[in-house]
């Protein structure tokens, strides 16, 4: 998204590229077409403002104050995206492990059908061999009574095994005509899923780029104070000299060993950048950061912070102990990892670094204790 930057223009830290899984199957854009909705945004606005043919604008410019509050609101929405965008790729990752289990199953049951195929074709040959003589006329024909009993055992058993293939055959057609609809219906799922991965991620980079677009209305010293705001934040805000050197407060301890990993692990990611779609180890959103965590510990987390929420057991607010995933806002949009004495370490924002901050700090909504 840089190529559409203005020359001068700050470089923003969230604004990278995705790594997640299904990234392969994006639909190239065109270049411009993201920028261009914040552009319209912001010039639609200032149309508004000279409409009634004034010789001033009608209204003024938002102020940082305004400005902040839009951004703050992109952001969470751009956040909410994310997490879909990860469902869906999930989704993705799911509908192809099951396009190849029956894909497996198909030829399986297609070496089986040859199989029966083949013993029905050995036997139609035997019979062609006999000029079409019926089984019982060439028995009744023979004068050795050894030999009449001899064929007579094999006739019985040429039957069994020519029922038997036939219904072995017939089993397998059937089990290969469900795999086929099986195949389509995933076919379909995994369609779907592959777009509505395209879609959320089409709604993450127009919001960022509506944020990056509202933060160039403002003057240098307001951008450089808005970015190093973080309401969230107990620590130093990003650029300065102590944000990456600032003291933390040590967690308390923690219920087991896997906690406490997962709980160092998380401090030891303190100053690193937010990115989008991000799961380390240069850079973390808030699910790939507590995703991260936990598998430092051995425990694997699902990706979405909706999914993390099903994982383990449900703890209340009163009962967190270090090591705890900690969700915030009514759809569960964002996650934290508790490290005790009323502090959560968390990828919070764009342009904010991973850092503590007070439990509180957001709507709580749920706890849960993955080990």
């Amino acid at each position: 998204m840089a190529q559409h930057r203005k020359p001068g223009s700050p470089s923003y830290p969230w604004r990278r590229p995705f790594a997640a899984p299904g990234a392969a199957h994006r639909k190239p854009r065109s270049g411009g077409a993201v920028r261009t909705t914040a552009t319209l945004t912001l010039a639609g606005a200032a149309s508004a403002a000279v409409a009634g043919g004034g010789t001033a604008l009608a209204d003024p410019q938002p102020g940082p104050d305004q400005v902040r509050s839009e951004i703050d609101t992109l952001h969470h929405e751009a956040e909410q995206a994310t997490e879909r965008y990860h469902a869906a790729n999930e989704a993705v990752a799911r509908a192809e492990r099951e396009l190849e289990r029956v894909s497996l199953a198909a030829d399986s049951s297609t070496d089986r059908l040859n199989e029966y195929r083949r013993a029905l074709g050995s036997h139609a040959a035997a019979q062609y061999r006999a000029a079409g003589m019926p089984p019982e006329v060439q028995l009744a024909l023979s004068s050795d009574p050894d030999t009449y009993l001899a064929r007579a055992a094999a006739m019985d058993r040429s039957g069994d095994r020519q029922a038997d293939a036939l219904t072995g055959a017939q089993r397998q057609l059937r089990d290969l005509e469900q795999l086929r609809a099986e195949a389509a219906e995933l076919t379909e799922e995994l369609t779907g899923a592959r777009d509505r991965a395209d879609a959320e991620r089409d709604t993450v980079e127009t919001k960022l780029a509506e944020a990056e677009a509202l933060l160039e209305t403002l003057t240098e010293r307001e951008r450089q104070r808005l970015l190093s705001q973080d309401a969230h934040a107990t620590g130093p805000g990003p650029g300065t000299a102590a944000s990456a050197a600032a003291p933390l407060a040590a967690p308390a301890p923690a219920a087991g060993p896997r906690a406490q990993a997962a709980t160092t692990f998380a401090l030891g990611q303190v100053g690193k950048p937010y990115g989008w779609g991000a799961t380390g180890p240069d850079a973390y959103d808030c699910s790939g950061l507590t995703q991260a965590a936990w598998s430092a510990a051995g425990v694997a987390l699902p990706r979405t912070s909706q999914s993390q929420s099903g994982a383990g057991t449900r703890v209340s607010r009163d009962q967190l102990a270090p090591g705890d995933l900690v969700f915030y806002y009514p759809g569960l949009t964002h996650v934290a990892l508790y490290i005790g004495n009323g502090q959560i370490v968390h990828a919070s924002r764009p342009g904010t670094p991973v850092r503590t901050a007070p439990v509180d700090s957001m709507p709580f909504a749920a706890a849960t204790r993955p080990a």
